[in-house]
């Protein structure tokens, strides 16, 4: 993609949010477009909402799970950024309208103390980076149709990259651990809407080990010259499919000893 082509849909993207009406694929509209163009068309996104004065308070990580990256026929996690205003307090009403299409996974947040850069980075260096784990909730949506409605033709992970790989929101648990204080592998959930359970999981979903997910943010972000900083926290990837979330959903996740976080839409 040229630079103008990557502002087009960049300013396209930004638009859908603001005026809460999905754009067609981007895929089909550049059909050459590769992960690189992606993730530079999702820069150029986050950087339109840092000039209306957000600030990056982290990183989200997606696409953990075997099975949902063989629906998108890849083979790697993707990422997008956190900004100050998609932060909800658990317990905290989502206003009418907030979002298009919202959707809720359960996922582990590493809060970090320091920073995590480089290529070379290890499992111990991401440990040793943690200040805390603690339960969270993934607010997912898309400006892009999740699907083209001539052709059929779903959603790729260009699309999903390009749409801050469909981040809009996060949730924290008000829980804190040490990373160390237990097997993130054998951590889970129980996700419920309106007090029936939709889906369950286990951290060990998460590329087998949520410290593995960091680990490959970190080593992604080198390559592009950014890192994970002090106080950022990192959504891990999910465990759970998406559970849709219309209005008056009431969505909880319990963690068990690990804690507890729920969200409501109005």
């Amino acid at each position: 993609m040229t630079p103008d082509q990557i502002e087009a849909a960049a300013t396209a993207l930004h638009e859908a949010e603001r005026d809460r009406k999905q754009i067609g694929l981007l895929s089909l509209a550049y059909p050459g477009m590769t992960l690189d163009d992606a993730y530079a068309v999702q820069s150029a996104l986050v950087a339109h909402k840092l000039a209306e004065g957000r600030h990056r308070i982290g990183w989200k990580i997606g696409l953990t799970s075997r099975a949902m990256q063989d629906a998108l026929k890849i083979d790697t996690p993707d990422s997008g950024v956190l900004l100050d205003d998609m932060m909800f307090e658990t317990g905290a009403t989502v206003p009418a309208g907030r979002f298009i299409q919202p959707r809720i996974e359960a996922e582990i947040a590493f809060l970090m103390a320091a920073p995590l850069a480089g290529a070379e980075c290890t499992r111990a260096d991401v440990i040793a980076a943690t200040a805390h784990v603690a339960p969270a909730l993934e607010i997912l949506d898309t400006r892009i149709l999740r699907a083209d409605p001539a052709t059929g033709q779903a959603r790729i992970v260009t699309d999903t990259i390009s749409d801050n790989a469909a981040n809009a929101g996060l949730v924290l648990g008000a829980e804190r651990h040490p990373v160390t204080a237990r097997d993130l592998r054998w951590t889970g959930a129980i996700v419920s809407r309106n007090g029936t359970v939709e889906e369950t999981g286990l951290g060990a979903g998460v590329l087998n080990d949520p410290v593995t997910s960091v680990l490959w943010l970190a080593r992604r972000l080198a390559a592009y010259g950014q890192s994970i900083a002090a106080g950022d926290i990192v959504l891990s990837g999910s465990f759970t499919r998406p559970i849709e979330a219309p209005p008056g959903s009431r969505i909880e996740a319990d963690f068990g000893p690990f804690g507890s976080v729920r969200i409501h839409f109005a």
